[in-house]
C-alpha cells in the first residue's frame, strides 16, 4: 500500500496559512476522491480541504485550531499501489517539447484539439476555491477561467466538486454543433508528461498602468478583493437611495456622562453610545418590519429575527461586521456586552465563523473617524444600513412653553441606504424618523 501526502493549497495570493476548524474525516475513515477532509477558515472565510485520491485516512498531523501554512503536510492517505505520493508539484523536471500549431483549423462543434494545449491554468478566484482536481480537469478539458468561474457549485459555499464539472462537460457537450474557421497563427508550445501543456509565451491585453519611479504598487488582500468585490456586487444589484435625518442625543450624551465611570468600575468595560444606538435601531426594526427583509428573485423574504450586523474596523484597514442576533431580545446591559464582546474579538481575529453571518440589516458608525454623514452601501442581501455620524457640540433651536431660544445641544446627523427595488421613499424616511424618535425620547432616570 502507498502513501498519500494532503496538504494544504494554495488559496490566494495574500494568503500563508490557514486555521483548522473541524476535522470532517477521522482516522481509518474510507474517502473518495474530491470528498472533503476538513475545514479550514483564512481571512474569516470557510473553506473545505478535498482529497484527490480514494484511500483511508492513516494520519491527521494537526488539531482543530491549529495554524497550518500553505504546502505543509497535513493528513496521510493510504491508497493502493508502491512508495509516497504528495500533491504538491511533480518530483522530476518535465520534459518540453517544441509542437507547433497547424496554421487554419476546421472546427465542428467541440474539435478545437490546439484550444485545449494553449489554455491558461486555472485557480482560485474571489471567494471561488477550486480544488487541484477540479482545476487538473478543467484545465484537460480545455475550460478557461472565465468558463469555470460561471459553472454552477453544489458544494460547501457554492463550492465546484467533481460531479459538478462532469455534469457542465455533458450538458456542453450537448449543444448544438457549430462550424466555423480559426487561423491560428504557428506557437511554441511546452508538453510536459506531469502537466498540461501551457505556452512558452503568451500575449495578455493589459491595462496600462502609469507608474513613476517614486510609487508603490501594493497587491490587495485576499479579505481587500472580497470586499471589493461584494461592494461592487452591492452596488449592482440594489437601487441604493438615501435618507438623512438629524437626531439631538444632548439627553443621552448627559446620561451616559453620568454612568459611564460607575459601569466601567461594576462591569470592568466601557458603556459606549453603540448598544443605545443598536437598542433604538431594534425597536424601529419592530415597528417597521418591511424593513427587516431580503429579496431573493422576485421574492421578498420577511425575516422573523432581527439580527444587527455591527460593522467593525479591523487594524489592517479592512471591515467586517459580526451580528447580534435577535437584538430586539436583548435590554441594555446585555447590548451592552454583547456589542464590546464582539468588537473587541473583531479586532484580534477571534469571532467565529457563525458570528458574521445571517444579518437583517446592519449599522456602521462613520463618526468614529469624524465623518457627520456618509452613503454607505447595503449589506447584501439586507435592504437598509444606517450610518451614524460624529455627535457635534453645536447651536440650535429650543422650543418651549415660553418661547424659542437658541442653546448649546448635541446632535447628530443618521444617514439612511436602502434599496428601492423593495423599499419605497416613505418607508425609509420613517423608519430613520423612528430611530431618531427613540433617541429623542431617551429617560434620563434610566438606570443600567
Amino acid at each position: 500500500m502507498a502513501k498519500f501526502e494532503l496538504k494544504l493549497p494554495k488559496m490566494g495570493e495574500s494568503v500563508a496559512e490557514a486555521t483548522i476548524t473541524s476535522w470532517l474525516k477521522e482516522v481509518g475513515d474510507t474517502i473518495e476522491m474530491d470528498e472533503a477532509v476538513l475545514e479550514i477558515a483564512t481571512d474569516k472565510v470557510d473553506s473545505e480541504v478535498p482529497s484527490e485520491v480514494d484511500g483511508v485516512l492513516v494520519e491527521k498531523l494537526f488539531d482543530v485550531d491549529d495554524v497550518v501554512q500553505v504546502g505543509q503536510t497535513i493528513a496521510v492517505i493510504e491508497i493502493e499501489g508502491e512508495g509516497t505520493e504528495s500533491v504538491t508539484a511533480p518530483a522530476s523536471e518535465p520534459i518540453v517539447e517544441e509542437v507547433e500549431a497547424p496554421q487554419v483549423v476546421e472546427e465542428v462543434a467541440q474539435t478545437v484539439v490546439t484550444a485545449k494545449a494553449v489554455v491558461e491554468p486555472v485557480i482560485s478566484s474571489g471567494d471561488r476555491f477550486y480544488s487541484p482536481l477540479v482545476r487538473n480537469i478543467a484545465q484537460q478539458e480545455g475550460i478557461s477561467q472565465e468558463e469555470l468561474d460561471t459553472v454552477p457549485g453544489t458544494g460547501k459555499d457554492g463550492r465546484v466538486t467533481k460531479n459538478d464539472i462532469k455534469a457542465y462537460l455533458q450538458s456542453r457537450g450537448s449543444q448544438p454543433a457549430k462550424i466555423k474557421k480559426v487561423e491560428v497563427k504557428p506557437v511554441k508550445v511546452e508538453v510536459s508528461k506531469s502537466q498540461p501543456a501551457k505556452p512558452v509565451e503568451k500575449k495578455v491585453a493589459q491595462q496600462a498602468v502609469v507608474t513613476n519611479g517614486e510609487d508603490e504598487i501594493i497587491e490587495m488582500t485576499r479579505m481587500g478583493k472580497l470586499i471589493s468585490k461584494h461592494m461592487v456586487d452591492s452596488v449592482q444589484t440594489s437601487a441604493h437611495v438615501q435618507s438623512f435625518i438629524e437626531a439631538d442625543v444632548t439627553d443621552i450624551w448627559n446620561w451616559r456622562k453620568k454612568h459611564k465611570d460607575a459601569f466601567k468600575k461594576r462591569e470592568g468595560e466601557n458603556l459606549t453610545f453603540t448598544p443605545i444606538f443598536m437598542e433604538a435601531v431594534a425597536k424601529a426594526l419592530r415597528d417597521y418590519p418591511m424593513m427587516n427583509i431580503s429579496v431573493q428573485g422576485d421574492s421578498i423574504i420577511k425575516k422573523k429575527h432581527i439580527n444587527l450586523g455591527m460593522a467593525a474596523a479591523l487594524p489592517d484597514g479592512n471591515l467586517i461586521v459580526p451580528v447580534i442576533k435577535d437584538a430586539d431580545q436583548l435590554n441594555l446591559l446585555g447590548m451592552a456586552k454583547k456589542v464590546n464582546d464582539l468588537a473587541n474579538r473583531a479586532r484580534v481575529g477571534q469571532l467565529k465563523p457563525d458570528e458574521i453571518q445571517d444579518g437583517t440589516y446592519t449599522v456602521t458608525n462613520v463618526g468614529t473617524f469624524g465623518s457627520i454623514m456618509g452613503t454607505p452601501i447595503i449589506n447584501q442581501p439586507q435592504v437598509g444600513i444606517l450610518a451614524l455620524g460624529a455627535i457635534r457640540k453645536v447651536p440650535a433651536v429650543i422650543e418651549t412653553p415660553q418661547g424659542d431660544f437658541i442653546g448649546i445641544r448635541y446632535r447628530m446627523f443618521m444617514s439612511h441606504s436602502y434599496d428601492h427595488r423593495v423599499v419605497n421613499g416613505a418607508l425609509g424616511g420613517q423608519f430613520v424618523k423612528a430611530v431618531k424618535d427613540y433617541l429623542e425620547a431617551w429617560d434620563s432616570d434610566r438606570e443600567i
